[in-house]
């Protein structure tokens, strides 16, 4: 995931007018952003999972596990970063998120 992301840290209040702008639904606008926020946090566990494996090892000890300081690092950088939903409405939002609904598609 990129690291220049623009999403707050915490929640905050929305109008759902805004939400609903695009797809004229705010329940296709809930999916969609629903959908993107499942891509993000797959995608930060799948990162997360890499840069952790690096410190795994067949034969740690116990004061290897306590005191790997890198380890806990990473962890922590990543308990910080914003929450892959308030990502995914922050992108939603600046139209940073394609998407499409087939059936709106096929009555056109």
């Amino acid at each position: 995931m990129n690291n220049k992301v623009t999403a707050p840290s915490s929640t905050i209040t929305r109008d759902l007018r805004d939400l609903d702008r695009t797809t004229d639904n705010i329940y296709e606008s809930v999916v969609v952003v629903s959908k993107r926020s499942n891509q993000i946090a797959a995608n930060i566990k799948e990162e997360l999972q890499q840069k952790l494996s690096e410190f795994s090892s067949s034969n740690d000890t116990l004061e290897e596990i306590f005191e790997n300081r890198e380890q806990i690092e990473i962890s922590k950088r990543y308990e910080r970063m914003p929450k892959p939903t308030l990502v995914a409405i922050d992108e939603f939002l600046n139209g940073k998120v394609y998407h499409r609904n087939p059936a709106k598609e096929q009555t056109t």
